[in-house]
């Protein structure tokens, strides 16, 4: 690889995906130099906040890991010296790791631009050349070309034909279409609702419109503007939102994954 300018690859464990709030766990950087010259930057960081069981899980990063690491704060000057002048590469660094970077250095009172830097982001040169539909997806598995793509009939026993070469591969030798349920990948709990107008957050549910957007949580704004919350009530929200929106105004506070809490 030949560069003009070094070259960084970025890659971040988080606390969520929520850029506006969720919290950077480790940081991972590779510097190379147009000399061929390379630099790593790694480091645990403290999130000052719980991390979710899900995000241990995925990561095997827990709170004791990271209970004596430092805050983003206390090394954000480090990391900028590391990035001074570099451009960036990553896996979807442009829409997720560089953004919440750039929120962390802006959190810790550091100014940090990167508009005018070049982004090599592998997963949009990935998803842009390698393709990713029904006709690629029926070659992978089956083994030939799609005949009539975008026949409804074709592209239906299509893709009749894949779910039977998934079934074959991934469930271990099992037969029954049912074998394929472990596979439904769902949210994982990050919304409370399927219209995403309402997000959970360490613990708490915040609205992800309005003037109160990704600011309070609802118990608070339930003290101190309770009359929005009644507003939500005569909107076009769904029956599971404005129940929970009615609980709320009655001290009833949703609990992620739980029944409501009183307090």
């Amino acid at each position: 690889m030949k560069l003009t300018k070094p070259l960084v690859v970025i890659d971040l464990e988080s606390t969520g995906v929520w850029i506006e709030k969720d919290r950077i766990i480790e940081i991972g950087m590779v510097k190379l130099h147009p000399d061929g010259r390379k630099e790593l930057f790694a480091t645990k960081v403290n999130p000052c906040m719980p991390i979710p069981a899900v995000v241990t899980e995925l990561t095997g990063i827990s709170d004791a890991d990271v209970k004596d690491a430092p805050a983003f704060g206390t090394i954000g000057p480090q990391v900028l010296a590391f990035l001074d002048g570099v451009d960036f590469g990553g896996f979807n660094v442009e829409r997720f790791d560089l953004p919440l970077l750039a929120r962390e250095f802006n959190d810790a009172g550091i100014k940090f631009y990167y508009a005018d830097r070049t982004i090599y982001d592998a997963q949009k040169i990935y998803h842009l050349h390698e393709r990713r539909d029904l006709a690629a997806a029926f070659a992978f598995y089956c083994h030939q070309d799609l005949q009539g793509a975008h026949s409804a009939t074709a592209d239906a026993q299509a893709t009749l034909e894949i779910l039977k070469e998934q079934i074959k591969r991934y469930t271990a030798g099992r037969e029954e279409i049912e074998s394929l349920k472990e596979f439904d990948y769902k949210q994982t709990g990050e919304y409370f609702d399927n219209e995403r107008k309402f997000r959970w957050w360490n613990g708490d549910l915040y609205m992800t419109f309005g003037k109160y957007a990704k600011k309070e949580p609802l118990k608070v704004i339930a003290k101190k503007d309770p009359g929005y919350l009644a507003w939500v009530l005569e909107k076009d929200f769904s029956d599971e939102v404005k129940v929970m929106i009615q609980g709320v105004l009655d001290g009833r506070y949703p609990v992620q994954g739980g029944v409501p809490s009183k307090e």
